[in-house]
């Protein structure tokens, strides 16, 4: 069994700064790719950040220089710093990661339930 749990989410003026969590738990022999990715009303889902077990970075154009992604591999733990906020980031957030079970030798990829991103004045 695999949990995913994210938070950090909310209401936020446009030029604001929120900081996503995702904590990944259970039975987990290891974790390679751990990303976001945010679904706006009506769109479809979209990668944002991503981040993989050595360290290497991928954004979306439409955040670079604004989101930082970075992660705590002893926690099992990835985060989304989002400055600079605007209207049009306004989304559900999902956090994704690539997990290896203790019990299998294949890599699954796992999702987390969403958590919800408003900018608005």
């Amino acid at each position: 069994q695999v949990q995913v749990v994210e938070s950090g989410g909310g209401l936020v003026q446009p030029g604001g700064s929120l900081r996503l969590s995702c904590a990944v738990s259970g039975s987990i022999f290891s974790i390679n790719i751990m990303g976001w990715y945010r679904q706006a009303p009506g769109k479809q889902r979209e990668l944002v950040a991503k981040i993989t077990g050595g360290g290497s970075r991928t954004y979306a154009d439409s955040v670079k220089g604004r989101f930082t992604i970075s992660r705590d591999y002893a926690k099992n733990t990835v985060y989304l710093q989002m400055d600079g906020l605007k209207p049009e980031d306004t989304a559900v957030y999902y956090c994704n990661a690539g997990v290896r079970p203790i019990t299998s030798d294949r890599y699954l990829e796992v999702w987390g339930r969403g958590t919800l991103v408003t900018v608005s004045s």
